[in-house]
């Protein structure tokens, strides 16, 4: 998900929309001009012929800025302020405080929820009520006229108490709606992320699957031969009379045998990783022992603080030996992604619909966008002697168990691996609770005797 190229299309729908608003304030000014000639010393055409104008050329400003600007948060807030000020002037033209065209703050504030933070469509929202209640006050006093004409009910002769009834309500309504509409933005805007992170991992297990079916039978393939070749050599050495140099080129095919059956041995565990006996795990507990143990033996090296911040109570259903090997493949990674010193920052969460999470953070080197999209094809690597199998493994291991691998990487900043495990009842809970619930049932016996 890119939040800049969304904020881009958002802003392009807003100049669209705001052409499209002048559009029809233009039409309407000439129906007056045209049809009602009387209203035409009432009410300053000539101003609201001059406010197309301004909003035209605003929108033509806006969309050579939005081609210019790297950052375009800035340029959503200066729209949405002279958008305010825009509103304020429209009142003030069409009768101010007994104007129809109130409801154009409540439109400002909503659309700026698709634009801004929370926070900053609450200050739109406050800007808004702040110019309405300024222009009422000031024309409660006499010191604007918005018509210049008796044909507009001033806020001087509905009162002092319905002129502050009315600033308040405005005031009130924009406060609420950017709340509401903030609140709703931020849950769409979820819900499109966990959406598309939901399409890339459909779309990565069906491509990886694809290719285990053709690598399995390929695997095994190689993997027979290579049995055969490695006996062969074995034989010869044994029945050949002892010669040194014939002796280190056995070894040198040995061992390149050997390399050679590990990495199809990866491929095949890859293509069809083995279905293990799932148990009920202390994931927290697990995980403990796992960082304790990689900061002493793994690739850490005394050079990377790893830190542990892991909710307990957290239990999920997996062979304890491909967990494991989840985990160790993941601080691997972190370690490798880590040039000097650094940090690997491990947490655990319980997430919504009984689910957890498990993050395993870096202060490495980062990935570039389109290395990202290619870290879990198989083969794919980025190290001098990786063999790019760790990672299509873990995700492999993990789809297997229903579960689901995420990463988010910034370059210069490091990598975070994101896991979501399937919570499961804590061994014996179930059998706890009952228990209680007969003690519960059966003591109005016992207290009565």
């Amino acid at each position: 998900m890119n939040p800049e190229r969304d904020l881009k299309n958002w802003l392009q729908k807003l100049m669209g929309a705001r052409i499209l608003f002048s559009c029809l304030l233009l039409g309407s000014t000439a129906f007056l001009e045209c049809y009602r000639p009387r209203l035409q010393d009432a009410a300053p055409l000539h101003i609201l012929y001059g406010l197309n104008g301004v909003i035209f050329c605003l929108s033509l400003a806006y969309a050579i800025a939005l081609k210019r600007s790297e950052n375009l948060r800035p340029l959503a807030y200066w729209q949405t302020v002279i958008d305010s000020l825009l509103v304020t002037v429209i009142l003030y033209l069409t009768g101010g405080f007994s104007s129809l065209f109130s409801f154009l703050y409540l439109v400002v504030v909503v659309y700026s929820s698709l634009l801004l933070p929370r926070r900053g469509t609450v200050l739109i929202a406050a800007l808004c009520g702040i110019q309405f209640g300024l222009m009422v006050d000031l024309e409660y006093y006499g010191f604007l006229n918005p018509s210049d004409s008796p044909g507009y009910a001033l806020a001087a002769v509905y009162g002092g108490d319905q002129a502050l009834y009315k600033m308040v309500i405005i005031m009130i309504a924009c406060i609420v709606v950017a709340w509401l509409s903030s609140f709703l933005s931020e849950q769409a805007l979820n819900t499109r992320r966990e959406l598309r992170v939901m399409e890339q991992h459909v779309k990565r297990v069906e491509k990886m699957a694809a290719i285990g079916e053709m690598a399995a039978g390929l695997a095994h393939e190689i993997k027979n031969p290579l049995a055969s070749i490695t006996g062969a050599i074995e034989l010869l050495r044994d029945d050949l009379r002892p010669d040194p140099d014939h002796d280190r080129l056995m070894q040198i095919v040995l061992r390149e045998a050997d390399r050679l059956s590990s990495l199809v041995g990866n491929f095949l565990l890859y293509a069809r990783p083995p279905c293990g006996k799932p148990e009920a795990i202390d994931l927290e507990k697990v995980l403990r022992e796992t960082a304790e143990l990689f900061g002493k033996k793994g690739a850490a090296n005394h050079r990377i603080a790893i830190r542990v911040n892991a909710q307990p109570g957290i239990w999920i259903g997996m062979d304890s030996a491909h967990l494991k090997q989840v985990l160790w493949n993941l601080l691997i990674n972190a370690a490798e992604a880590i040039e000097e010193q650094g940090e690997i920052r491990i947490e655990l969460i319980t997430i919504k619909d009984r689910q957890a999470c498990l993050r395993v953070c870096d202060t490495g080197t980062g990935m570039q966008p389109e290395t990202l999209q290619s870290i879990f094809d198989p083969f794919f690597t980025t190290k001098p002697n990786g063999t790019g199998l760790g990672l299509s493994i873990v995700h492999r291991i993990l789809d297997a168990y229903g579960c689901r691998l995420a990463v988010d990487s910034t370059p210069s900043r490091g990598t975070a691996f994101s896991v979501y495990f399937r919570q499961i009842e804590r061994p014996g809970a179930s059998m706890l609770s009952q228990s209680k619930a007969a003690i519960i049932l059966d003591s109005p016996s016992q207290i009565s005797y």
